[in-house]
Parts: structure tokens; C-alpha cells; sequence
């Protein structure tokens, strides 16, 4: 019988570890470079923190990899870094990125988590969710410091407990609509924060891409998330609640690139990826008619937008193929 350890790796938990070293090298990448320009002290120590963290983790992803005899993913490093470029986000800016990538952190720490059967690489993403959490709680508590932490909608509670009566509870595409849920506040703000984050690095990057094609791209994405935006605000204004404030003046007028046009392609492709899990939560929270439909034609935008963002990838061959499964058809070929 093998040993836990000797276990071969599961499909899942081969595909997670080629995720978590491509989108982290990416991620990683960026904040090589945020960390060059950042000016406050504070800020600039927590980006200092996560790279030496994600090297660790880096480290470790290659072992797992190698040793199981897979090829390690180019991914992505210094060679997508345009080092000495000018300012393309304010302190502040970066600050809310590492806030909300540690966010997409611990998801993806807990998915490839739940995926993973082997006792060391399941201890090796329960040390990850950690790091993620600690560096949650310092993000959080340096933009509460300094007053830039965006809380969600809060509201007077009710006296007691109360239980839904009828369908009208579901209504809201016509006339009267009731009030929106807790559980759907929630999940508009979150949304809403990360199409925020969307928009405007779609911005700054479309500023300093050299390539028509992506920049064409890029603004596609700006409109769609501006749109989406838009429809999910509406929603919480129609109950007289705070919509989340935009970042797009954080963004500087840069036209200097900082990144190769690969890096901040595939960088918009995983967040258009990553928030339709987030959408999907939110669409399974709401319950009322007219959110369903808000969130539906949101995924289906992002599909189309996806697709079109993969064209671009592949056409330049920047997108990199992850492990697939043994094509026994082709292998029982005669030769």
C-alpha cells in the first residue's frame, strides 16, 4: 500500500497547483512592480510581505509539480516587468488591489483546498488560507487607518423574527417591489467591488498597451463592466443605499507600460473568470425576479467576453495549455 505522501496526484489536484502558480506568478508580477512606486510606508511593507510570501509558495508549487514529473508553467516573471516605468496607480490604489486579489486568494486557497486528498498538499493549502487571512486583516485594518475601506450598506434591524408569506416575496420585474434582502445587499457590494477593480485596471491598461487588438479588448471590457456596474447599482439606489465609489481617479494618465501586453490580457482574463463565481453566489442569494435576471445576463456577457478574450490569447499564443488527459483514440492509432 502507498503512503499518503507517495500518492500520486489526483487530476484536480494537479490542475489546482497549475492554476495557483499561474495566476500567482501573475498576481506576484504586479506587485513587484506596485511595490517600486509606492510611496507610504505602511502600504508599501504589506506589498513587501506578500511577495516574500507568494516566493515561499512558489517554491513550493514547483516541488509538487516537478516530483509528480509534470512540466512547471512559464507563467509569468520579471520578463513581463517593464522596471523603471512610470506611475500608473495611486498608493491608494494598490492598496484596495492587494485587498481585493487577497480576497480572490483565500477562494482559490479553499477551492484547490476542498480538491485536495494528499495530507501534504493539503497542509500546504491550509498554510496559504493563513497567509491570505493575515494579510486580509492587515489590508483591511491599513484602509480602515487611512479611511478608504468601503463598508457595505447597513439598515435599522427588525423587531422580530418574520417569515415569508407569498410569491410576492419572488416579484420585483413589475411594479411593487419589496425591499432587498440582507443576503442580496451583500453580494450587490461585493460585485459591485470587484467590477470596480475590473474597470479600472481595464483602464490604466488600455492606457499603456502597445497592441490595437488588445486595447480593443480592453475598452470592451471597460464598457461591459461599466454597464454591469450600472445595473447592480441601481439596485441598491432604488432602497436608498450607498453604492460602492469608484477608483477611476486613482489611475494616473500614464502612457509609459509597467507590464507586457500578455501579462495584462491574461491578468483581465482571470478576473472576468474569477467574478463569475461571484456572480453566480450572488444569483444564487437572490430572490427576487428582476435580480435573477440582473445577474443572468451579467454571466452571459462575461461568457461572450471570455470567449472573445481567449481568441486574443490564443491568436498570440500567450495562453498556456493546462495538463490534459491521456487522447487514447489517438494513442490506439496504428502506426
Amino acid at each position: 500500500m502507498m503512503g499518503k505522501e507517495n500518492l500520486k496526484l489526483t487530476a484536480a489536484e494537479i490542475g489546482t497547483l497549475w492554476g495557483q502558480y499561474v495566476n500567482g506568478t501573475a498576481v506576484d508580477t504586479v506587485n513587484k512592480y506596485m511595490v517600486t512606486i509606492i510611496e507610504d510606508k505602511k502600504i508599501k511593507t504589506l506589498f513587501e510581505d506578500a511577495i516574500k510570501t507568494f516566493g515561499k509558495q512558489k517554491k513550493q508549487l514547483t516541488t509538487f509539480i516537478e516530483n509528480e514529473g509534470f512540466p512547471v508553467p512559464v507563467g509569468f516573471s520579471d520578463s513581463d516587468l517593464n522596471n523603471g516605468a512610470e506611475r500608473l496607480f495611486s498608493d491608494i490604489f494598490c492598496l484596495h488591489y492587494l485587498h481585493i486579489m487577497t480576497l480572490h486568494g483565500l477562494l482559490g486557497h479553499t477551492t484547490s483546498l476542498s480538491s485536495s486528498v494528499r495530507k501534504d498538499l493539503r497542509h500546504f493549502y491550509d498554510s496559504c488560507d493563513d497567509d491570505a487571512k493575515r494579510m486580509y486583516h492587515q489590508t483591511t485594518e491599513l484602509l480602515l487607518e487611512k479611511g478608504h475601506f468601503q463598508r457595505d450598506p447597513s439598515f435599522y434591524p427588525e423587531d422580530n423574527p418574520e417569515f415569508i408569506q407569498d410569491q410576492q416575496f419572488l416579484d420585483g420585474m413589475f411594479g411593487d417591489k419589496r425591499p432587498l434582502a440582507a443576503t442580496e445587499i451583500i453580494a450587490l457590494s461585493l460585485n459591485i467591488k470587484k467590477k470596480i477593480l475590473e474597470k479600472s485596471l481595464s483602464i490604466g491598461f488600455s492606457q499603456v498597451t502597445q497592441s490595437k487588438e488588445v486595447r480593443k479588448f480592453l475598452k470592451s471590457a471597460q464598457n461591459a463592466s461599466d454597464q454591469q456596474i450600472q445595473a447592480l447599482g441601481k439596485k441598491l439606489k432604488g432602497d436608498n443605499l450607498p453604492v460602492p465609489m469608484s477608483w477611476e481617479s486613482e489611475v494616473t494618465v500614464s502612457q509609459d507600460a509597467p507590464f507586457s501586453d500578455k501579462l495584462m490580457l491574461y491578468h483581465m482574463g482571470f478576473l472576468l473568470q474569477s467574478s463569475q463565481s461571484y456572480h453566480g453566489a450572488g444569483l444564487a442569494s437572490a430572490m427576487r425576479i428582476d435580480l435573477v435576471a440582473t445577474y443572468e445576463k451579467i454571466i452571459l456577457k462575461n461568457i461572450m467576453i471570455t470567449k472573445e478574450w481567449f481568441n486574443v490569447m490564443a491568436k498570440n499564443k500567450w495562453l498556456e495549455q493546462t495538463p490534459l488527459a491521456p487522447n487514447r483514440l489517438e494513442i490506439a492509432k496504428d502506426k
